[in-house]
């Protein structure tokens, strides 16, 4: 059999069978060892072995009496063959480090990656860029199915909080990888599986309390395999906490529920899952002054940004935990809810089909207080109260979501001999989406004159929409994948066809129609190929084409009379996998050529996000090196490195009437080096301590490489301890302790900048950083029965 899965307990160990079926695993310490071997659609086999002498062992697969749910996620999946670059995380590797945290913090170990939150300790919004790409460019898929939100392209796990405790496994593939549905993948692909097959009935407690007034509660129960063909499992959690920032709480709820009916070539399973999230706003930041106390330049800042008397007192009694908004419901409200029918049949011993149907229904707004907002800015006329005209106001508004995505995915994987490999698939996804804003709560009258009350408790409520939007997209995508071994050649060809049409119609938020439309025709083909060097190590050479639609804001806020341009992108990955009992190494070179990349200018827009234009010629060149290293049973290093230069060529900035030309600059947000280290010391079996390290280097918030508008590269360390056992009825009994930045490093890991100039030469620059949590504590209990 080719391409079995073959892996080492205690050993850093794992790979596939050649063309022979045969698996050499050399320099083997005398001792005895269990090898696991597991094949798609067969029964996994254990197997104890002790090691004194040169041994030969064979393994008969029987087939399964049941479809198994890997089958789901195989055909946007790469294997250890493919000329890909990834990395691959288990259910016990999420389990180690899920305390309550967003899921990019669980994937902070992993190549290239850059984690910030606003709230600063992981819970609420959080970002991740991966080689420098923000989640924007990220393709995340759960069970095939696309998650990145249609117009943004952003991925929001706050709004699916503790998802973490229901996903099984997670690939992340870096650069444009495979063929998959939905966002084009710029920077990485997060493919996700959730739950999969659990025979066993089972109850699971996991709650955790940290700093910071942290709690996750969570409760999971299963119901094993009734019948030999049903199962249905089902998880509810809670997450609350005060933030580090001031004022950054967040209060999120969700669930998970799933049944399936397994038959002995078919599988359907149905998902419904979702979250519900209330956080406070922090995206606004941290001026750049607040941080180094220069009470001097807060002032002058509070000035250029046309502070209250009351935000001026907030500012200068802070610290490095300000908040800006002081108003007590500035908050966001959302709710998302996703419904996943999957199912997968064996048609042949050779032909496998996997469809999806899929809709998500998400509602929700934030809600923000306005200190003397004029009334025109909301097309309203100026009103006449006791004789006074009043232009201006004091009011609170709410700019709400409502949006509906639907479709279906499908892949029909061929196996026609042995060493080759066909997948037909493809999505159909449409979106529609409301945007509309609601003022609730007014000082003033906002239509008719009357006399006012000076009275606060007879201020104005009323409710009026200034700004009314509808879009929607369809998204269809085709693909088709071949793979090929002969004898120690592996070869693969992907050719992908997407199409897009977005509309948009209405008023937008500044009372712009924005009504428009735009078609995209993408065609997107992928070649590799692999050499087995030997029974341990392989070579890899892969070439990609991606192009990638622009997205809203990039519509609504571009000039008047102009559109953004779609960007592209020619991916070019080599690389070399060596895999022992003792060390698994991975080394990986990359070229990522643009075209009309969209880059982000630093700046955002009246709501918090980035801005962005099209830029002719830039790249991302890099190297990655991702290594474990396990030299005895109680002790493991694992480790990341990623160096990269990202440039762009011929750039003009224009800052109010000034333009500064560079003929090579950085791309902001993507440092040179970023680095991880994983110590882990197992002393006894149940005891696990581990430092967990991670190094970022600097990062530019525009794109000029000046220093003076940049964050300052950082090194933060975290200590887990984790102590896990079996005790009378409880299978597990498991105590965590999470120890962040144990060494108090003061850093920010994202921000942004604004400016003018004063005079040709005299430029002023306000930045703003998103302060990171200092000490602080995660402890964990989990029992499961």
């Amino acid at each position: 059999m080719v391409g079995a899965s073959v892996r080492l307990s205690g050993t850093a160990y794992s790979g596939q069978t050649d063309t022979d079926g045969r698996v050499h695993i050399r320099n083997l310490k005398a001792t005895t060892y269990t090898v696991a071997v597991s094949y798609l659609g067969f029964q996994p086999q254990y197997r104890e072995i002790t090691v004194s002498n040169d041994e030969q062992i064979r393994f008969s697969m029987e087939r399964a009496a049941l479809l198994t749910d890997e089958v789901v996620v195989q055909a946007t999946r790469a294997t250890e063959n493919m000329a890909t670059t990834y990395k691959n995380l288990s259910k016990a590797d999420i389990e180690k480090n899920n305390l309550g945290q967003d899921i990019p913090y669980l994937l902070d170990q992993t190549p290239g990656v850059v984690i910030s939150s606003d709230a600063g300790a992981g819970i609420g919004y959080t970002s991740m860029r991966i080689r420098g790409s923000d989640g924007q460019r990220t393709n995340v898929t759960i069970n095939g199915i696309p998650l990145n939100d249609a117009e943004s392209l952003g991925s929001f796990f706050v709004n699916l909080p503790d998802f973490a405790s229901s996903v099984d496994n997670v690939q992340i593939q870096r650069g444009v990888g495979t063929s998959t549905n939905g966002a084009g993948a710029f920077g990485a692909s997060l493919n996700i599986q959730t739950n999969t097959l659990n025979k066993d009935p089972y109850a699971e407690l996991d709650n955790s309390f940290g700093s910071y007034n942290s709690w996750k509660n969570t409760i999971r129960l299963g119901t094993g395999l009734i019948d030999d063909k049903f199962t249905f499992d089902g998880r509810l959690s809670r997450i609350r906490s005060d933030g580090y920032i001031d004022r950054a709480t967040s209060n999120l709820q969700s669930f998970f529920l799933s049944g399936a009916w397994y038959g002995k070539n078919s599988l359907l399973r149905a998902n419904v899952f979702g979250g519900k999230e209330k956080t406070y706003q922090a995206w606004y930041g941290t001026p750049e002054s607040r941080l180094t106390g220069d009470v001097e330049a807060m002032e002058a800042y509070a000035k250029d940004d046309g502070l209250t008397e009351y935000e001026i007192d907030n500012l200068l009694k802070s610290d490095r935990r300000y908040n800006k908004y002081l108003y007590d419901n500035e908050t966001d409200n959302y709710q998302q809810t996703h419904y996943q029918l999957l199912f997968s049949s064996t048609l042949t011993s050779r032909l496998t089909l996997n469809t999806a149907l899929h809709y998500t229904r998400g509602k929700g707004y934030y809600e923000q207080f306005r200190d003397s907002d004029g009334l025109a800015d909301y097309g309203l006329s100026p009103v006449v109260v006791a004789g006074n005209t009043i232009e201006e106001t004091d009011l609170v508004r709410q700019r709400w979501l409502d949006n509906h995505f639907y479709g279906g995915t499908y892949s029909l994987v061929y196996k026609p001999t042995s060493g080759v490999e066909i997948i037909w698939g493809g999505a159909y996804n449409q979106y529609e989406g409301g945007h509309y804003g609601d003022i609730v709560w007014s000082r003033y009258p906002l239509f008719t004159a009357r006399d006012y009350l000076t009275d606060a408790e007879n201020s104005f409520h009323t409710s009026y929409r200034y700004y009314n939007g509808d879009a929607m997209k369809k998204d269809f995508n085709t693909y088709l994948r071949a793979s090929y071994q002969l004898n120690d050649l592996f070869l693969f060809a992907d050719l992908q066809y997407r199409h897009i049409d977005y509309a948009i119609s209405g008023i937008d938020n500044d009372l712009r129609d924005i009504t428009q439309d735009a078609t995209f025709d993408f065609f997107n083909p992928k070649v590799g190929i692999t050499y087995q060097l030997s029974a341990a190590s392989n070579v890899y050479a892969s070439y990609a084409l991606a192009n990638k639609e622009p997205i809203r804001s990039d519509f609504t806020d571009w000039p008047i009379g102009q559109s953004p341009k779609a960007e592209q992108l020619h991916d070019i990955e080599a690389g070399y996998r060596i895999r022992t009992p003792r060390f698994n190494i991975g080394i990986n070179g990359y070229a990522m050529l643009y075209k009309n990349q969209l880059i982000p200018t630093g700046q955002l827009n009246d709501v918090g996000s980035t801005l962005r234009r099209n830029v002719d010629d830039s790249y991302r060149m890099g190297l990655e090196f991702d290594g474990r290293w396990v030299p005895t049973n109680w002790f493991a290093w694992g480790a990341t490195l990623a160096y990269s230069q990202n440039k762009i060529r011929n750039f003009t900035e224009v800052v109010g009437d000034v333009e500064n030309f560079y003929e090579s600059t950085d791309i902001s947000f993507s440092p040179d080096w970023v680095a991880s280290s994983e110590l882990a010391f197992t002393p006894w079996k149940p005891l696990e301590l581990a430092l967990l390290s991670k190094y970022v280097s600097r990062q530019y918030l525009d794109n000029t490489s000046s220093s003076e508008r940049s964050i300052d590269g950082f090194f933060v360390n975290n200590v887990r301890i984790a102590y896990h056992t079996s005790i009378w009825k409880l299978k597990n009994l498991g105590l965590s302790l999470l120890v962040n930045n144990v060494f108090n490093e003061k850093y920010s890991a994202s921000g942004f900048t604004w400016g003018y100039y004063l005079s040709e030469t005299d430029r002023l620059s306000y930045n703003y950083y998103y302060p990171q949590a200092t000490a602080n504590f995660l402890f964990g209990l989990n029992l499961k029965f």
